[in-house]
């Protein structure tokens, strides 16, 4: 690992991200006028749309601004002839169902305005068939000058037999998604053209699709020096899904490919720990981040930890995008069996751990949704139908977050776990500013006497950032009021 050359955004260590599916957040007045969509709030399916757009994405920035989001990350927006926008077929121009790229910039200039950064889904590895490209191969065949941009088999193509595997590499062997030829010199110019026209556009990233199918080391490095030579701030996260045990994504994190990769192994912990066995196996079946043995007690919770924070430089890590769900996943909520108060436990430790904590759209209200596409439902702008416990605990969280500097650049240590009592708690610190958190994840409650391993003197008062309730350092131990079962707490040292 060459940790001399590992340098990565430093904004990203105070981010607090919030995931936007664009057809699905936030629809305007005017999209109305559009097309035929689905009445907003319908039961999502794979090939319908509600029409969400950049107007209405700009009108509800101010209710981010209040939940506290200063990052987001988009779902495509390129134009596309799917709903999710993975099927490429304009680089260099937003959907028009979305807006032109005229709107979309008038939503990231009011986004920077409010001091909210956003990074872009770049989807590299594959366009669609509608992609110039490669529907001029589908009209000339091998006549075409664009025969080398993708790898092609046999003609003709066989883009719209659906009886037949495609004659063409395709991701997943989807036919409507032909993957790119990188080897070709046209093709690398072609995506790093790409990637730096948006980045002088005035975005302040990438998130990257499947970076992994692009099995080439080479390209990537080639992609960061034509992104971090337009913007040295600018964050690229990819896609790579692993879990927190066996395969790592070491290979594009080495100071020269990506700052981070979206932390399923984080994600993957969080579940087996908070949820355990009262999760649904069937919403996370085929998805290789959660393995077979679901339940993990306190210890095994402990280890794992530990394994995610050594296992990368430091700058990694505390630049890692830490989700609990995404537009690929059940919702967090419906995996908890609708049970708040494990989102909210959860959240307490996704908010106090090292890396950039995201919320997918509407998780802070109560949104639920199983698998793809019911995920992706629309986000509901009746507040009636809010569970405003939920947000206002979102809320508090994401203000502790930003308040308190340690616990996005401090150390980390783990202080005292209980695989009996389903307790962990661990210490965040910075210069003098010492914060410990303590989870009970259990259906008991538990009467505090947490270890400190010489982290706080004797005498010492800790306030809870939660009701002001005091802790005490006695004999090397905090010990104070009794934490409800499914509940944490979050202490500050007073100095």
């Amino acid at each position: 690992m060459k940790d001399d050359r590992i340098t990565t955004p430093d904004w990203l260590k105070d981010a607090v991200f919030y995931q936007i599916f664009p057809d699905r957040f936030a629809r305007s007045a005017s999209s109305r006028e559009k097309g035929n969509f689905q009445p907003w709030g319908a039961k999502p399916t794979a090939h319908s749309f509600q029409g969400g757009d950049f107007p209405g994405m700009t009108e509800k920035l101010d209710y981010l601004s209040d939940l506290g989001i200063n990052a987001i990350y988009l779902n495509p927006i390129f134009r596309s002839a799917s709903n999710h926008r993975y099927h490429t077929h304009d680089y260099f121009k937003t959907d028009p169902l979305l807006g032109d790229n005229k709107a979309f910039k008038t939503f990231l200039d009011a986004a920077h305005n409010r001091g909210i950064r956003v990074i872009l889904d770049g989807v590299f590895n594959h366009a669609s068939r509608g992609f110039f490209q490669f529907n001029h191969i589908l009209e000339c065949g091998p006549n075409s000058p664009y025969i080398d941009w993708f790898h092609i088999n046999d003609f003709p193509l066989n883009a719209y037999d659906s009886g037949k595997k495609p004659n063409y590499s395709a991701w997943y062997g989807l036919r409507e998604l032909p993957k790119f030829n990188t080897d070709n010199p046209q093709v690398r110019r072609f995506l790093l053209d790409v990637a730096s026209y948006w980045i002088d556009f005035g975005i302040d990233g990438w998130r990257l699709d499947v970076p992994e199918e692009i099995d080439d080391d080479n390209f990537w490095e080639e992609f960061r020096e034509a992104v971090k030579g337009k913007n040295r701030d600018a964050y690229i996260v990819g896609e790579i899904w692993k879990d927190e045990i066996s395969e790592t994504g070491e290979r594009w994190l080495k100071g020269d490919q990506f700052d981070a990769i979206m932390n399923y192994g984080f994600t993957s912990i969080c579940i087996r720990f908070f949820i355990g066995d009262a999760l649904d196996v069937s919403l996370v079946a085929g998805q290789g981040h959660v393995p077979k043995k679901v339940s993990m007690n306190a210890l095994e919770f402990e280890k794992q930890i530990e394994v995610l924070l050594k296992r990368y430089h430091r700058e990694i890590v505390y630049n890692q995008y830490n989700l609990l769900d995404s537009h690929d996943t059940a919702r967090y909520l419906t995996l908890c069996g609708g049970d708040k108060e494990i989102l909210k436990l959860t959240t307490i430790f996704q908010m106090t751990y090292p890396g950039a904590p995201s919320i997918y759209y509407g998780g802070e209200i109560g949104l639920e949704g199983g698998r793809d596409p019911d995920c992706r439902r629309a986000m509901p702008w009746d507040s009636n139908v809010w569970d405003m416990d939920l947000l206002n605990h979102y809320k508090k969280f994401i203000h502790i977050r930003k308040t308190y500097r340690s616990l996005g650049r401090g150390d980390y240590k783990s202080l005292y776990c209980d695989a009996e009592k389903g307790v962990y708690a661990f210490v965040r610190f910075l210069d003098k500013e010492s914060i410990v958190v303590i989870l009970n994840n259990s259906t008991k409650p538990y009467k505090v006497d947490i270890p400190l391993k010489n982290s706080l003197n004797d005498g010492a008062t800790l306030r809870c950032l939660l009701n002001n309730g005091e802790y005490i350092v006695n004999n090397g131990a905090v010990t104070g009021p009794e934490i409800d079962a499914r509940r944490g707490v979050v202490l500050l040292a007073e100095s």
